[in-house]
């Protein structure tokens, strides 16, 4: 199955955004509920915002598309994991049963705690946390995901590989072959150039506005996929200038378009 994540049209309000992913002929929406406080980053906290929930739900059940997963819970300093709860209820009523979780704390110690904390709160909504190694994070590599994943005792567990990470870090694919199944729910695709930027701020800019079409690039994402068990391919191909260019609904059809090219090409498709 295809979602389309929210980053990648992150213009869009929920249920705008689950209306362009139907009409562009997607199965599942990857939603961005839980607000980072990014500046110029739209906030969707349906939590707290009841008549935004509803008219989510309602846009959901006219389309019958379903929800891969929301994002993103932080595991950083003080952080209190109850804080997270209300938006776990929330992501619960619309169907989620994943979320996507990143690490921005270099206390090793503390950071699972926090998780195993935080882990425990989603539970008994029916959450896994899915952690996602990202390149400008404390947690950037396999390596230390795995690390962090074997050291905690909550089993609502997963781990979340995006392409674009998985190739900055540099990182070798064959680990995956050796880790648990039951890890791998969902998997974010992209495309990027080989170079590698420079710095993190150079990444940080690169992985929000100026990733690249399947097959576009130098990602070997098949070669990724290849050592997954069957999984949801989450596209999270934000692009600003291509995204202004052809609007939400004609850059969402594109990204899913060149996607199945892609596998087509590669006669390697989704379940």
């Amino acid at each position: 199955m295809y979602s389309l994540e929210h980053l990648t049209v992150l213009s869009c309000t929920p249920p705008e955004l689950v209306q362009v992913a139907a009409d562009a002929g997607y199965d599942q929406v990857g939603l961005r509920t839980m607000p980072l406080g990014i500046p110029g980053e739209p906030e969707c906290d349906i939590a707290a915002n009841p008549a935004l929930l509803r008219e989510t739900r309602k846009a959901l059940a006219a389309t019958g598309l379903t929800v891969s997963d929301v994002e993103v819970v932080r595991i950083e300093s003080a952080l209190d994991p109850r804080s997270y709860e209300r938006g776990f209820a929330a992501a619960a009523e619309l169907g989620a049963t994943d979320v996507t979780t990143s690490v921005w704390t270099s206390d090793a110690a503390y950071a699972r705690d926090a998780f195993d904390a935080t882990c425990a709160v989603a539970k008994p909504y029916g959450l896994r946390l899915n952690i996602e190694f990202v390149a400008i994070a404390e947690v950037r590599t396999l390596a230390q995901a795995i690390d962090l994943l074997r050291s905690v005792e909550a089993t609502n567990i997963g781990l979340l590989l995006d392409t674009y990470h998985v190739h900055r870090a540099r990182t070798d694919v064959a680990v995956l072959d050796g880790l648990p199944r039951e890890w791998f729910h969902y998997c974010q695709l992209c495309d990027a150039p080989a170079a590698i930027p420079a710095s993190d701020n150079a990444i940080r800019e690169e992985v929000r506005e100026h990733r690249l079409f399947l097959g576009e690039g130098h990602i070997d994402v098949a070669g990724v996929l290849a050592h997954l068990p069957d999984v949801t391919y989450a596209l999270e191909i934000p692009n600003l200038a291509r995204l202004e260019e052809f609007g939400p609904l004609e850059y969402a059809r594109r990204c899913l378009s060149t996607a199945k090219a892609y596998f087509a090409h590669r006669q390697a498709r989704p379940a």
